[in-house]
């Protein structure tokens, strides 16, 4: 080789470096930011909430069925999927306390997520573009705030929302193909998309559901159809396998069914247009991409693309306890404006997509904003002591907070003041306690006095949405094993409580004696 040959060839290599570069520090940039606010979220070992505290009973409450050996779908039901679960199980093994259960489980997922977004986005966008996105979509997994409230209502409840949201987000990134610049990784790509598919189908199937038809969009796509059927067939064997080591899958899905019967009907047109209305602000940012793409580029599978980020979101947002904040439509922005911004030999094209990160802005600032503020506030408030212990001694470390909304604080407040009457009730009819069951919306004791938990029950009932007078659990089923059973005079969800009482009633006067009343529960044992 001559020298001339010799220098071309160090140039070749030079400039291939140099073109690796920024998709290299942007790796790295979103990986520190993972691992910052996994440390943020874990580091204080304590749970500060506002609001929801009986929806954070529910995967407390699950966390240590699984610790007692007791397994998602066979041995307690729900229709959310045992990721739900054993995401709090893995928490509570790492942190050894269930006051860091949620925010140790949520580190490691947020990490899962970074190192998955590392790779999806760093190879696949701009800077501009990839770096908000990748700190908006991350953010959106660690915070402890259901989507769309306010900065301080803290709680993990609903987690497996956002996480769904997250992963479905980094998902549609990958409707991009690779920059040119960067090497094919079929293989690589296809574990991601298989990776955050399974995440979603087995923590809440409609995210799962949705993934897998994006999974089979993508298959139109000739450059994009290697990764895709790869990532199908791993989401298919891999569903085998668990199936094999789990055995649960046809318990799950007839937990769905009853679910599906009580409240999964389909949104009506009056349901859609509320929807709308009330994200119309986000919905019309994102036409303005959408518009601008159909306008430039003028192919069917953007058009598919644009339904599919509309469609997926307001479905899931319907169903979901949430008003606003559908995150798709920021993924989906995001991606429309890499497109867009790409080299196509067509300055009309290039001109007017130069604004379209500053516009992207105004769809993911402020959501972003306001996540970083209650993500910060959680640590801060873990570490200051302020607040209320709940009262059961393995919730030490769980502290309700006064926010802004006095009328919450209160109302938990009393909530936590009945669980403290119940646990001395419990301890007061003297012999060992265990397998108590709660005609509530979730059953506090069994996590917080440590006690044997029942089984064939739900860590979660809630009239209307997973049961009704028509559609309820068999008594012998929930109560197969129940040697105690407490009615609450307070509940926290009086509907669900009364509805039980309801339909539960008749069996338990015939198989159930009265041994303790208080003020705030009145308590059977079996006879």
């Amino acid at each position: 080789m001559t020298s001339s040959e010799t220098a071309t060839a160090a140039s070749s290599k030079a400039a291939r470096h140099s073109k690796w570069r920024p998709a290299l520090r942007l790796r790295f940039v979103i990986l520190f930011i993972g691992i910052i606010l996994a440390a943020v979220l874990s580091l204080p070992g304590e749970t500060v909430t506002t609001k929801y505290v009986n929806d954070l009973f529910i995967f407390l409450d699950g966390a240590h069925r699984i610790w007692s050996g007791q397994v998602p779908n066979i041995d307690f039901h729900s229709s959310l999927g045992p990721l739900a679960f054993y995401i709090p199980a893995a928490g509570y093994g790492i942190s050894g306390t269930l006051s860091g259960a949620m925010p140790a489980g949520m580190a490691l997922v947020v990490l899962l997520l970074a190192l998955i977004a590392s790779e999806v986005i760093a190879t696949r966008m701009r800077t501009s573009l990839g770096l908000p996105l990748a700190v908006f979509l991350l953010l959106a997994a660690a915070v402890p705030v259901n989507p769309g409230e306010w900065i301080g209502e803290l709680s993990f409840a609903m987690f497996y929302n956002r996480i769904g949201w997250a992963a479905l987000g980094l998902l549609l990134v990958m409707y991009l193909p690779r920059q040119p610049d960067q090497p094919r990784r079929q293989v690589v790509d296809a574990l991601c998309a298989a990776v955050l598919s399974l995440l979603m189908l087995y923590t809440k199937i409609t995210y799962g559901l949705m993934a897998m038809s994006f999974l089979t969009f993508m298959l139109l796509d000739r450059r994009q159809f290697p990764w895709s059927a790869m990532a199908l067939a791993m989401v298919l064997v891999s569903v085998g396998i668990i199936e094999l080591l789990w055995q649960g899958s046809s318990s799950h899905l007839e937990d769905l069914r009853l679910a599906g019967s009580v409240s999964g009907d389909l949104p009506t047109l009056r349901d859609m247009a509320d929807v709308i209305l009330k994200n119309l602000a986000d919905i019309t940012v994102f036409g303005i991409f959408a518009g601008l793409l159909l306008l430039l580029r003028r192919r069917l599978r953007d058009i598919l693309f644009v339904g599919f980020c509309v469609a997926s979101g307001l479905l899931i947002i319907e169903q979901n306890f949430q008003i606003v904040g559908i995150l798709t439509l920021g993924a989906g922005a995001a991606v429309i404006a890499e497109l867009l911004l790409r080299p196509q030999g067509c300055t009309v094209q290039q001109r007017w997509a130069r604004g379209l990160p500053l516009l992207l802005g105004a769809l993911i600032l402020p959501p972003t904003v306001s996540h970083a503020i209650s993500l910060t506030l959680h640590p801060v408030y873990a570490v200051s002591g302020k607040g209320e212990q709940l009262a059961l001694p393995a919730f030490e470390g769980i502290r309700l907070v006064p926010m802004w909304s006095r009328g919450q604080y209160d109302f938990f407040r009393r909530y936590n003041a009945s669980m403290a009457d119940g646990a001395a009730a419990l301890t007061a009819l003297g012999g060992p306690v265990e397998r108590v069951a709660v005609l509530d919306f979730v059953n506090p004791f069994s996590a917080g006095m440590d006690l044997d938990p029942p089984a064939g029950d739900s860590p979660w009932y809630h009239w209307g949405r997973t049961i009704d007078r028509s559609h309820f659990p068999a008594p012998e089923v929930i109560f197969a094993d129940a040697e105690f059973i407490m009615d609450p005079k307070s509940p926290i969800e009086i509907y669900t409580a009364g509805g039980m009482r309801e339909v539960y009633g008749a069996y338990i006067t015939e198989r159930y004696v009265l041994v303790s009343e208080t003020s705030h529960w009145i308590i059977y044992r079996r006879r």
